[in-house]
């Protein structure tokens, strides 16, 4: 199979597996590539890693589906508390 190239640089990306996954890196840095099942295969392992109590302080990922849809803005947060007070 040919190796995918970085759309940023056109070096060829360097494939790495992850157990049940594979990722492709550009080795400039410019990002990584996988595939949506192996997106769901990371979160899968992410959500285990929580679960599981390595996560301290934090929450699973949520499960990505075909009908998700992109989340409105947050909104701002104030810096502080006392911040809230003038506004």
């Amino acid at each position: 199979m040919e190796s995918l190239k970085c759309p940023k640089c056109q070096a060829d990306m360097v494939s790495r597996d992850l157990g049940r996954m594979s990722v492709d890196k550009c080795p400039e840095g410019h990002g990584v590539f996988l595939s949506r099942a192996d997106l769901a295969e990371m979160i899968d392992a992410e959500n285990d890693f929580h679960r599981d109590g390595g996560g301290f302080h934090t929450a699973p990922l949520p499960r990505i589906t075909a009908d998700m849809t992109t989340p409105p803005p947050a909104t701002p947060k104030a810096p502080a508390w006392v911040a809230t007070l003038f506004n």
